[in-house]
């Protein structure tokens, strides 16, 4: 599914620079559940831009589905991220004109499909994560708990091959926290590889395999306790 060798960032700071990511290495198969853990500074959200392909490594290789990522260009990379991820932010990114069954249409308004016959598909995903009443809604109409569903919604209608969610649970309580890693679980079960970045041991917990960061590298990587 993915493979990441020898990955090294480093960002400018003045006249120095920051070496975030020091020598990553890791796969991720076809069906797996994993989440990456580590404190505020550890490179895990510096890791997730570069498997999301929103940034670049300075050195190493990234493999993704067979393609070499450093090796595309941004056309590429485009054409890559929308359809092969989906995204799941903790801040929903939702756009607030547009209700919760044109939000989830968005990525296949990008890969050229009718307005109707995406708004459709909108809705037979907004039913699958529990929210087919509020496909007219407005995002300031719903929670925190159901926006995050519109996003997991609108991170499915491409079929991505691998969904990335940074910190999905880290903007609700602890109720809805677990009714969206239910979800997760859920979609895992049927087959959909999902990379879960959060700094939550309970989380994390709740997954498969936990890899742990600190200072730009992995320190652990092992099993989870799976779906508890």
């Amino acid at each position: 599914m993915l493979r990441l060798e020898n990955i090294h960032k480093s960002y400018p700071m003045g006249n120095q620079s920051l070496h975030v990511l020091k020598g990553i290495d890791f796969g991720v198969e076809s069906g797996e559940l994993v989440s990456i853990m580590g404190a505020s500074g550890s490179g895990k959200s510096t890791l997730l831009n570069i498997l999301g392909i929103l940034d670049n490594q300075d050195e190493g290789s990234y493999i993704l589905d067979g393609t070499q990522i450093d090796m595309i260009s941004e056309t590429a990379a485009a054409e890559l991220r929308n359809r092969h991820i989906g995204f799941i932010f903790q801040s929903f990114n939702l756009l607030a004109f547009k209700n919760a069954a044109e939000n989830v249409a968005l990525p296949l308004y990008y890969q050229g499909v009718r307005r109707r016959k995406r708004n459709a598909i909108a809705v037979k995903y907004l039913e699958m994560v529990g929210l087919a009443d509020r496909a007219e809604h407005m995002p300031s109409e719903m929670s925190g708990g159901e926006r995050q569903r519109v996003a997991i919604a609108r991170a499915l209608i491409a079929d991505p091959s691998i969904i990335l969610a940074d910190e999905p649970t880290g903007a609700l309580d602890s109720l809805t926290s677990n009714e969206v890693m239910q979800i997760l679980k859920d979609l895992n079960d049927n087959g959909k590889t999902i990379l879960i970045v959060t700094h939550e041991a309970e989380i994390a917990e709740q997954t498969k395999r936990i890899i742990y960061m600190r200072d730009g590298k992995i320190v652990e990587d092992k099993s989870g306790t799976g779906h508890v």
